[in-house]
């Protein structure tokens, strides 16, 4: 029997000829994003060999050296950084094509440090559930920077001083202000301290390490080096309200404690402004679907504001 082909159809679409394996696409990519195989496993959720196997085997398909391995890391060859420029496009471009087969989905994806998330944000998310019930808020804590697009993500608070890269939209979200404070059973209720006294209790320090500043604007000499250190600031408020010393910060971070009676300000006519904020980021390219990115930047701000 003759086939007949129906006369209303499209030409079919001539073969893609010659891809390479998209895990193997995949790992390369994020080696070259990264320029490290152990940073791109972990992203991945592979182990670093295996990252490592799929590159040399996309190496020895394509015919052609895409990285030089160094003592320190990689470095792209200028054929694997070209490559990579265009693999990565075309990674975005299926990402994109994905998520619009999902036009139902109201859905923001938002990537905030942990300590904001637990301290700030979740305490608000019933107030945002109320207000847009259409709307689902994905919230993703992490220390690491965001990679919009790679990673399926938004919308992205981060701490520090724009720019923070190219082709994004920043604004400042929350000021950032340290105030010291401590657990009423360790510093009395009312928090007041003289200095002789101030100088012989314990002090918690994070990351960004202000003691010194905040107790040069207060006027006062700085201690001697000691005390806990923790790598999150959230951590360093949970041990203040446990009673192990005092900590630096941020009044919206502490705001629900001290109206609860767990934690006292200390000082409370020194407050440090850091100049160094938190601020909402996002793409100026933003992902193809029904993202309903402006009702969340909104609701964000108000918050915020209150």
């Amino acid at each position: 029997m003759t086939a007949h082909a129906n006369p209303h159809s499209s030409p079919a679409a001539p073969p893609l000829q010659g891809l390479p394996s998209l895990k193997a696409l995949h790992a390369f990519e994020a080696a070259a994003r990264h320029l490290n195989f152990r940073l791109a496993a972990e992203e991945l959720d592979v182990t670093q060999g295996a990252v490592a196997q799929q590159v040399r085997a996309l190496e020895a398909e394509l015919g052609v050296r895409l990285f030089e391995r160094r003592a320190r890391g990689l470095a792209p060859t200028e054929a694997g950084s070209a490559y990579a420029l265009r693999v990565r496009r075309a990674l975005e471009e299926i990402a994109d094509a994905t998520r619009q087969l999902r036009p139902g989905e109201r859905q923001v994806t938002i990537s905030v440090a942990p300590t904001l998330a637990a301290k700030w944000l979740l305490p608000r998310l019933p107030r945002f559930a109320e207000r847009h019930p259409g709307v689902e808020l994905r919230v993703l804590a992490s220390e690491r920077v965001s990679r919009f697009h790679a990673e399926g993500v938004d919308l992205s608070i981060r701490y520090g001083q724009p720019p923070f890269g190219p082709g994004l939209h920043v604004e400042r979200l929350l000021e950032n202000t340290l105030i010291a404070v401590g657990s009423p059973a360790l510093v009395g209720a009312a928090g007041a301290l003289t200095p002789k006294r101030l100088a012989r209790l314990p002090l918690i320090h994070d990351a960004h390490g202000s003691w010194p500043a905040f107790f040069a604007q207060a006027g006062l000499p700085v201690p001697p080096p000691g005390g806990t250190r923790f790598n999150q600031i959230g951590l360093a408020i949970d041990a203040a309200i446990a009673g192990q010393g005092l900590a630096l910060a941020s009044p919206f971070f502490v705001a629900p404690d001290i109206a609860a009676g767990r934690l006292v300000r200390v000082l409370p006519q020194v407050a440090l402004r850091t100049g160094i904020d938190y601020h909402l980021v996002w793409p100026q390219r933003a992902r193809g679907g029904d993202v309903p990115l402006d009702e969340v930047t909104a609701w964000l701000l108000e918050e915020a504001a209150r």
